[in-house]
Formats: C-alpha cells, sequence, structure tokens
C-alpha cells in the first residue's frame, strides 16, 4: 500500500501533449500534488521496451516538472527515475491515457505498457492506462475520465510484489454504458493483427505502411479482449518473468 500524498511520474507513448497525458494528469492531481510529467515529444507509439543506444537522448524542459524527450517511453522512465525527478524517486508510475487498446499480444509492442515494464523492471509499482477504440469510431475519452481516478486509487491500495506491473483498458463506448471492472488474464488475437502494405511514391520506389488490423477472435471468458466485448474495464495484473514452465519438463529431456 502506498503513502498518502505519493510522488508520481507520469510517461506516455502518445507524446508530451497527447490528450490522453493531459487527462491523466489531471485526474491524478486530484489525490496528490507531487506529480512529474516525463514523455516523448512527440509520439511513440509502437516503440515496444527499446531504448535509444545509439544516439543521444535530448530533453526539453517546459517548466519544473514537465519534460519533453527525443527518446521512447523506456528512455522517459530511465530519465524520469535516475536523472530529472530532484529528491527521491516516485512512488508510482503511470503510463497513458494511450489513444487506442493494449490488449493480447499489444502487449509486447506498446510504448505504453513498456514504460509500465521498465517502472517494475526497478521496483516501482507500475500501471499502464489504454482507451480502446476502433477507427473511425470517436474516442471515448469520457469513458477513461469517468474511471481512470478509481482504478488508480484502488491500485494504491494493492501489496505490490516484486516485478509487477498492471495493465488498465477502458472499453470503447460512452461512459453510461460501462457494465463494471472486471479482473483479466491477457488473451491472444489469431496471427495477423498487423501487416505490411506496399505503396509506391512518385518516383516509382516502393515502401510500406504497417496496416493494424486487428482480428476478430482470441476471446475467451476473463481475459481482456472478451472484458472489451462487455463494455467492461479490464484490469491484468502482468510480470516480468517470461518463462514458460509447462516447456520446462520437455526441455529437461532433451537438454537433462
Amino acid at each position: 500500500m502506498l503513502k498518502a500524498n505519493p510522488r508520481v511520474l507520469l510517461v506516455n507513448d502518445d507524446g508530451i501533449d497527447g490528450p490522453g497525458l493531459v487527462m491523466l494528469e489531471k485526474i491524478v492531481r486530484t489525490f496528490t500534488d507531487d506529480v512529474w510529467v516525463v514523455a516523448p515529444d512527440e509520439e511513440r507509439s509502437g516503440a515496444g521496451h527499446s531504448l535509444a543506444t545509439t544516439l543521444p537522448i535530448r530533453v526539453r524542459q517546459r517548466d519544473e516538472r514537465h519534460f519533453a524527450i527525443k527518446g521512447t517511453p523506456t528512455d522517459c522512465a530511465l530519465l524520469g527515475i535516475y536523472e530529472l525527478i530532484e529528491g527521491k524517486k516516485p512512488d508510482i508510475l503511470i503510463s497513458g491515457i494511450n489513444r487506442g487498446p493494449n490488449l493480447a499480444e499489444d502487449i509486447t509492442y506498446s510504448g505504453t505498457a513498456a514504460a509500465a515494464m521498465e517502472g517494475a523492471l526497478l521496483g516501482i509499482p507500475a500501471i499502464a492506462l489504454s482507451q480502446y477504440f476502433r477507427p473511425p469510431a470517436p474516442v471515448q475519452w469520457d469513458t477513461a475520465e469517468k474511471y481512470a481516478g478509481e482504478v488508480i486509487e484502488k491500485l494504491l491500495k494493492l501489496e505490490w510484489t516484486p516485478g509487477l506491473f498492471v495493465n488498465v483498458n477502458f472499453p470503447g463506448c460512452p461512459a453510461d454504458e460501462v457494465t463494471g471492472m472486471r479482473v483479466t488474464t491477457q488473451g491472444q488475437r489469431p496471427p495477423g493483427a498487423f501487416i505490411p502494405e506496399r505503396r509506391v511514391d512518385v518516383r516509382h520506389f516502393p515502401y510500406y505502411w504497417i496496416k493494424i488490423m486487428l482480428p476478430e477472435g482470441g476471446h475467451a471468458p476473463g481475459n481482456d479482449l472478451q472484458a472489451m466485448l462487455d463494455k467492461e474495464v479490464s484490469i491484468t495484473p502482468m510480470q516480468l518473468d517470461m518463462t514458460c514452465r509447462p516447456a520446462i519438463p520437455a526441455l529437461e529431456k532433451l537438454f537433462g
């Protein structure tokens, strides 16, 4: 359980001016005044858990507690925790609110989730927040706005264990249609969520966009994908240990 008036580090992957981050800061300030924002200077969606190891990371300080970083969300978490926050480290890291879902295998690509992972790696309780939507439907920011504060305040009471971070997704419906909150497992969609799409420029050279498909399927009782269908807020406990324990006996027969 975290103390009253915790020190909070806010990070995202949509950029420091992203509407979800602006909203999140307002929500967090309702229960603490010790808030620091360290976020990319522009959108870094899909950055995953990447680091800027071959380029210098530039920092632009906007005011005493707001920093725009030319780097990835993970870079932002590292700089916030080690360099930019004065005095003691943050009590909790909150990443988001992402414009779009971070469900199922999205976690492996997500800069939003990666910032929370980095917090967990460094022993800091961490939460990733995302607002589900599918274009051309509008982003239902009112849903995240209504439920994010309640989710965060409850999670502040959690007895955090090492290596834990919590992945939260708000359903893509108006706030008054939300049916509840559900603690979920991570789902897995069928293959084909991201497909290269070939195009040709004016000089007849090919180039590619990665097209986001989000194929239907992978829903199962109790998982995060099903929660979105049921218009529930999905709260998924995640861990850094990715060991596939059921495979150990078979591997031990081969290598033991």
